[in-house]
């Protein structure tokens, strides 16, 4: 029966639903049977409350629209009182929390039915899912010997393998979008702070991180959107207004479009030639659809900006680290090698370095913006350099964390933690496979705070190739 169910986007399963074809419990029945097929392979699904979910429906859930229908969350943020969280770490294994998050809160208003979370790299920093406490990587679920990316990468694994059709995750530097492109899904990164940070963080990596999903649909994400955009009591800033709703939005197609195409890194450097190719197939599709298509990219200070991100990243993980510790010392028993160069890179720091990061990071935005201001609608590039990364090329075992980063994860992943920098909405969209079964995500910008015309243009290419029948073996 989950088989069944995995082939199907949330919308069709709430559907269903809502007709009597199955009951929410039955929907359980099915995914936690896929959890026990399958999740011994993946290492994606942990933490499971069955109890809670079973509570729930008997309570009633919200008729909303997903009511019923399956629902993971990533073990990195989205507090909740009922699922306790590792966090990726052994560090913060077990913590609990006192009240919802506000993101959460909003996410059960759609009647979905949450059992549990997915992995997450200690820290939320890596394009892999690797974390020790989880007793071993997260894979993917179209080659097991290939990573299913990162930091979202147990939701991505869950909903490509059909354990679930949607799941949370979130976005700091590309982790909804590249195990997007990893396991073949679609994933949008909003504008920053169209989603609620609160109460437990103010903002996220100095507003660079949000909140997003993992779907098999265009649609499934413009709904869910929706029900948890707006800025939460007490939010510091909040995102313009869109215009009108995301599932608006896809109901007809956006105005015909000038995109930039760039089929190398936003420096010009060359990429995997199979990917490079998927672009310009992209492109081409696009142009089919009526957009004008012309090579081009922004001269931004993209190697500012990777070294601002790192640094105030680096400062975020040694903050959070060194709260957990309560004194204690910190030991590779406790925190991988990665978080431990974090906490190292972040002494050498001079005291005054975060608010220059942050000013630089403002910069970048707005040399990004002074590019689409030239009169380009969308940037078009690969999500990914290469094809998703072999398991264990990006452990957490070095403590070099600014190697680790400005000389392994950027390379791999060049383009999606620029637009976290500039704060722009953002999309991966799962359009081509390579010659050896792997999936290709293609990654599309928009100026800010147009999500509305971005996610239009994201379902009108859906519609023109359609790639929801596209499932890896395993499912």
């Amino acid at each position: 029966m989950f088989g069944d169910l995995g082939a199907k986007d949330a919308t069709e399963l709430a559907g269903w639903v809502a007709k009597g074809q199955i009951t929410p419990d039955e929907a359980l029945d099915a995914a936690l049977k896929a959890v026990e097929v399958l999740n011994p392979r993946l290492n994606a699904v942990v933490m499971m409350q069955e109890e809670v979910a079973r509570r729930a429906i008997k309570a009633g859930l919200p008729r909303g629209p997903f009511r019923g229908v399956p629902f993971l969350i990533k073990d990195l943020g989205c507090e909740a009182k009922d699922f306790p969280g590792h966090n990726g770490s052994r560090l913060l294994a077990n913590t609990t929390y006192p009240v919802d998050s506000e993101i959460f809160r909003r996410i059960q208003t759609t009647g979905v039915v949450t059992f549990g979370r997915t992995t997450s790299p200690e820290g939320g920093v890596g394009t892999a899912t690797e974390a020790a406490v989880y007793g071993g990587p997260t894979r993917n679920p179209w080659n097991l010997d290939h990573t299913s990316g990162g930091s979202s990468g147990g939701a991505g694994a869950a909903v490509a393998a059909g354990i679930v059709a949607i799941a949370h995750g979130s976005d700091g530097g590309g982790s909804v979008r590249i195990p997007a492109s990893s396991c073949g899904l679609f994933g949008f990164k909003p504008t920053r702070a169209r989603l609620p940070d609160g109460p437990y963080v103010g903002e996220g990596w100095a507003g660079m991180a949000i909140d997003g999903f993992l779907t098999r649909s265009v649609r499934d994400t413009a709904v869910m959107l929706d029900a948890c955009s707006g800025p939460d009591l007490g939010a510091p800033y909040a995102a313009p207004p869109l215009i009108r709703s995301h599932a608006d939005a896809i109901s007809r197609p956006p105005r015909r479009l000038r995109v930039a195409i760039c089929d190398t890194t936003l420096t010009g450097q060359p990429i995997e030639p199979e990917v490079a190719e998927a672009v310009r197939s992209a492109g081409k599709l696009l142009e089919t659809l009526g957009h004008r298509v012309e090579p081009a990219r922004p001269h931004a200070d993209m190697g500012m900006m990777m070294r601002a991100w790192t640094d105030i990243v680096g400062v975020g993980t040694a903050l959070s680290i060194q709260k957990a510790l309560k004194g204690r010392p910190l030991t590779d028993e406790l925190v991988e090698g990665v978080g431990r160069g974090a906490v190292a890179h972040a002494a050498t720091l001079a005291p005054t370095r975060y608010l220059e990061a942050v000013g630089e990071i403002h910069a970048f935005g707005r040399q990004m913006a002074g590019f689409f201001a030239e009169g380009w609608d969308i940037l078009l590039t690969a999500t990914l350099a290469e094809l998703p990364a072999r398991v264990g090329r990006f452990a957490h075992t070095t403590t070099d964390y600014l190697a680790y980063r400005m000389e392994g994860i950027f390379p791999y992943s060049p383009f999606c933690a620029a637009f976290n920098a500039s704060g722009q909405p953002a999309a991966s969209l799962p359009l081509a496979m390579s010659a050896t079964g792997l999936p290709i995500g293609l990654h599309l910008a928009a100026p800010y705070g147009l999500d509305e015309e971005l996610i239009a243009l994201c379902a009108e290419v859906e519609s023109a190739q359609p790639w929801i029948d596209r499932r890896p073996h395993i499912a």
